[in-house]
C-alpha cells in the first residue's frame, strides 16, 4: 500500500486537542510581564507542555524587562502563547478570567512532570515566596505560617528554611531540592504531594530536614546551582544559545512596550483594518514597529525571523495589545492608588453619559493631594468608567461603594463629593450626597460649579422673549446654510472671517462663539442671504432668508441683543472656564462668581 500522504481524521483531532490544551495553559501568560508573584490555579500538565513551556519562559529573563523602559523593578517576566494559538477563542477573555487561569511555573503544585530544562530553570531562578500572602483556613480552622519559614535553633539563634516553598495552587508546603531532585521512591510527602496537616507541621518539618534523602537532595541542588552560575555545565553551548536568545527577546519586549506607553501617553489607537506588517492600514502600534526596524538592528532581525518563518511567536498580535494595555493601565491605577493612600483623605467626583451602545456608565474621578510632589498639590485622577443599571440614588451609590471597596480605599476618608445638579445625585432625601453623608457625615457635598452657573444662564435666556426670538434667530441662520452642501459655499463666497456655528444645547456660555461670528460680519452674512434668495428654486427656503436678511439682521433689537449677549457671555465664557480649571478651590470659585455678580 501507498503511505498514507495527509493524516487521519483521528491523527488530526488529537493534534488539535494537544494545541487546544496547550493554549488554555499559556492563557494570558504575558501578564507576568506586568504583574509581581502571581499564582495560578491550574496544574502543569504532562512532560510535553513543560517542555513547551520551558522552551517559552526561557526566551525571557523574569525580572526587570520594563525596568530597561523606565518602569519600576518590581516586574516578572513569562513568555506568552504564541500567535497560531489565537484560533482557541478562550484566549482572548478578559483580563478577570485570564489572571485567574494563570499558569505560573514557580509554583510547585504544578511540578507533577519536571525534566531537565525545567529543572534547570527552576533551580536557576530558586524558590520564590509570595510576599504578604493570606493563607486560607482548613477544616479545622488552621492555616499555614510564615513563622515556618524560619527555624529555631538550640542556642537561640533563627535559620532559615530557604528550601520550604508554598503552593497557592494546592495549599500545601513543598521541600524545593527534595521536589526537584527526588528519587523514583521517595518516602517524604514535601518531595511528593505536599503537607497540609498544619496541626503537626512543626514536627514533619524536622524530620524532614534531618533525613538523609533531604541532604543528598540539598547537596544536589547546590551543585547544580553552582554549575548554572559558572557555566560549566555538560550543555554549556547549549546555555549561550540560550542566553543569547534571552537578550534578544529582551531587546525586543524593550522596544514593544515603549511603543505600547508612546501610543497610550498620546491617546492613539493602536489597530487598523489589518493585522499584518508591512500591509496598508494595519494601524499604529505596526506602523511604528516597523518604523523602528528600519533604523534598528533587534527589530530588522525579528522581522527577518518572521519573513523567513523561522519564529511563530512575533508577540504582535492583537491580543497581544490588549493584554499590554490592560496591564499597562492596571500598573498606572496602582500608582494612582498608593498616592491616594498616601494622602489618606480624597474626594469623589461622578457623572454619568451614555456610551455608544447605549450603555449608562459613570465616571469615576478621585481627587486627593499628591503628598510626594514638592510642593504638595491638588490632583485629580480619572479611575475607570463604572457601567450603571440602575440610576437611581441608591443605584449610583452602591456602585460608587463597590468600586472603592474594589480600589481597597476606606469609604471614612473620604472629604468631599462633587455631581452635576441631577436630582438623583443632588436631591436633599433620596439623592447619592443625602446617602452618602448617611455613612460618612464629613464627606462635604459642593455641586458642579460650572453646571450651576449654566442652568442659570438658561433660566435666564429662556425667561425673557426677546432672548427666545434673539437665540432662534441664530439658530435659524446656521441652518439655513448649514443644511445643504451646496448653500453653505455661498456663505464662503460672503464670508471670509468666522464661519456660523451651531448653537449648544448643554453649554450655554458656548453661545459666545455663534454670537460673535454674527456680529462681527453682520452686513456681510445679510448679504449672503439676499444672494440665497436670488437662487434658490425652494420657496419656503426663500421666504426664510428673505425675512431674516430684511427684517431680523436689519432691526434695531436685533442689533441691540447682539452687543449685550456678547458682552455677557463673554464675561460668563471666562467665569465658566476658570471654574473647570483642576486646581480650582472654593474661595477662587466664590471670588469669580461675586465678581460675575457685580459685573451684572
Amino acid at each position: 500500500m501507498f503511505p498514507r500522504k495527509q493524516p487521519s481524521g483521528c491523527s488530526k483531532r488529537k493534534k488539535q486537542k494537544k494545541d487546544e490544551e496547550i493554549a488554555l495553559s499559556l492563557r494570558g501568560s504575558l501578564n507576568k510581564y506586568f504583574c509581581k508573584n502571581i499564582v495560578s490555579e491550574e496544574n502543569l500538565n504532562q512532560t510535553n507542555e513543560s517542555e513547551q513551556l520551558v522552551n517559552l519562559i526561557e526566551v525571557v529573563e523574569n525580572e526587570n524587562v520594563l525596568n530597561d523602559v523606565g518602569e519600576n523593578e518590581n516586574y516578572t517576566c513569562i513568555h506568552n502563547s504564541p500567535e497560531h494559538m489565537e484560533e482557541n477563542k478562550k484566549i482572548g477573555e478578559d483580563e478577570h478570567d485570564t489572571t485567574k487561569n494563570m499558569l505560573n511555573i514557580y509554583d510547585p503544585g504544578v511540578w507533577d512532570s519536571i525534566d531537565d530544562k525545567l529543572r534547570d530553570l527552576l533551580v536557576e531562578k530558586g524558590p520564590i515566596r509570595e510576599e504578604n500572602l493570606k493563607f486560607p483556613l482548613d477544616e479545622h480552622s488552621r492555616h499555614f505560617s510564615a513563622t515556618y519559614y524560619k527555624r529555631r535553633l538550640n542556642n537561640g539563634q533563627t535559620h532559615n528554611r530557604n528550601w520550604l516553598v508554598y503552593s497557592k495552587v494546592k495549599d500545601k508546603v513543598f521541600c524545593f531540592c527534595c521536589k526537584l531532585f527526588k528519587v523514583m521512591h521517595s518516602r517524604s510527602h514535601l518531595a511528593g504531594e505536599g503537607i497540609n496537616n498544619w496541626k503537626h507541621l512543626g514536627e514533619k518539618l524536622t524530620q524532614h530536614e534531618r533525613s538523609r534523602e533531604h541532604a543528598l537532595n540539598f547537596i544536589a541542588w547546590v551543585e547544580s546551582r553552582e554549575r548554572l552560575y559558572k557555566n560549566e555545565t555538560i550543555d554549556k553551548e547549549m546555555q549561550e544559545l540560550i542566553k543569547k536568545d534571552k537578550e534578544h527577546w529582551r531587546q525586543v519586549l524593550f522596544r514593544l512596550a515603549a511603543v505600547v506607553k508612546c501610543l497610550a501617553v498620546h491617546n492613539l489607537a493602536f489597530r487598523g483594518t489589518h493585522e499584518k506588517v508591512y500591509q496598508n492600514s494595519n494601524g499604529n502600534f505596526l506602523g511604528l514597529i516597523e518604523m523602528i526596524a528600519e533604523f534598528d538592528p533587534v527589530m530588522e532581525k525579528h522581522f527577518r525571523l518572521i519573513k523567513d518563518k523561522q519564529i511563530h511567536r512575533h508577540y504582535l498580535s492583537h491580543k497581544i495589545q490588549n493584554e499590554s494595555i490592560a496591564n499597562v493601565g492596571s500598573k498606572v491605577k496602582s500608582a494612582i492608588i498608593e498616592k491616594i493612600k498616601e494622602s489618606k483623605y480624597f474626594s469623589v467626583i461622578l457623572d454619568c453619559t451614555p456610551d455608544a451602545s447605549k450603555t449608562e456608565q459613570m465616571t469615576l474621578i478621585l481627587r486627593c493631594v499628591d503628598v510626594s510632589s514638592t510642593p504638595p498639590k491638588v490632583e485629580e485622577y480619572f479611575l475607570e468608567f463604572l457601567v450603571v443599571e440602575e440610576t437611581t440614588g441608591l443605584g449610583l451609590l452602591n456602585v460608587m461603594l463597590d468600586a472603592i471597596k474594589s480600589l481597597d480605599l476606606d469609604i471614612d476618608n473620604v472629604r468631599g463629593q462633587g455631581y452635576d445638579n441631577g436630582s438623583n445625585m443632588k436631591g436633599k432625601n433620596q439623592g447619592v450626597q443625602r446617602r452618602l453623608l448617611d455613612i460618612n457625615p464629613r464627606a462635604f457635598y459642593m455641586p458642579c460649579g460650572c453646571r450651576s452657573l449654566n442652568l442659570v444662564l438658561c433660566d435666564m435666556a429662556t425667561s425673557c422673549v426677546k432672548s427666545k426670538s434673539f437665540f432662534g434667530a441664530c439658530r435659524c441662520l446656521y441652518t439655513i446654510f448649514a443644511n445643504s452642501t451646496k448653500r453653505w459655499p455661498v456663505l464662503r463666497d460672503y464670508v471670509d472671517g468666522l464661519t456660523l456655528k451651531s448653537l449648544s444645547t448643554t453649554r450655554w456660555e458656548s453661545h459666545v462663539e455663534s454670537v460673535k461670528a454674527i456680529k462681527s460680519q453682520v452686513s456681510e452674512i445679510r448679504e449672503a442671504l439676499r444672494k440665497l434668495v436670488e437662487i434658490s428654486d425652494d420657496v419656503e427656503l426663500s421666504r426664510n432668508a428673505d425675512i431674516l436678511a430684511n427684517e431680523e439682521l436689519s432691526s434695531f433689537d436685533f442689533i441691540l441683543s447682539l452687543v449685550i449677549w456678547y458682552e455677557i457671555l463673554v464675561k460668563i465664557n471666562v467665569v465658566s472656564k476658570t471654574l473647570q480649571y483642576e486646581d480650582m478651590s472654593i474661595d477662587i470659585a466664590v471670588t469669580c462668581l461675586e465678581g460675575l455678580v457685580i459685573f451684572f
